[in-house]
């Protein structure tokens, strides 16, 4: 019952997580990535929601125990199926260019988090699929909070607020 419980409440602060991170794909994109072009800035927003929807049809595939359904989705993320099919060598080298280093970075870790998900699933460590999928949307936030600020106020710490007082 207590495993339920936790299970439960992971997926609904995985379900929370993932909503919130609708308004970015539905805006204009700028930040790391402002300095790219419209046409690359455009697959990049198709991307980042086609993984939106991947990972809001993992919630009910972990609930249900789906393995293999996780490890596909977990598996298409992992090879960004927009950007791959779609990326000229042009704007691959636009990518390496323009971007920050720490945006790589961190979209290589996603990918490998995905990749690692996939796996888990695959060998059903229900254990494991749980933690990965949670390190897939901590990527999410880490980027988001470095990166996109401005998509994402609530990530903007006010020093005011967390002064120390008594």
């Amino acid at each position: 019952m207590a495993k339920l419980k936790t299970s439960i409440n992971l997926t609904v602060s995985i379900l929370l997580i993932v909503l919130a991170t609708t308004s970015y794909a539905a805006q204009n994109n700028s930040g790391a990535t402002e300095n790219l072009s419209p046409e690359l800035r455009q697959l990049l927003i198709k991307e980042m929601r086609a993984i939106e929807k991947a990972m809001i049809k993992i919630i009910p595939a972990i609930a249900a125990g789906n393995s293999m359904e996780i490890a596909n989705i977990a598996n298409n993320i992992e090879k960004s199926y927009i950007l791959t099919a779609s990326l000229t060598t042009k704007q691959k080298n636009e990518l390496q260019e323009k971007l920050p280093l720490s945006f790589l970075q961190l979209d290589e870790k996603f990918h490998y988090y995905s990749g690692m998900l996939a796996h888990v699933a695959l060998n059903k460590k229900t254990e494991l699929v749980g933690f990965y999928f949670s390190k897939l949307l901590e990527s999410c936030s880490n980027c988001h909070s470095e990166h996109a600020k401005h998509k994402f106020p609530n990530f903007i710490v006010d020093d005011h607020e967390n002064a120390h007082a008594h």
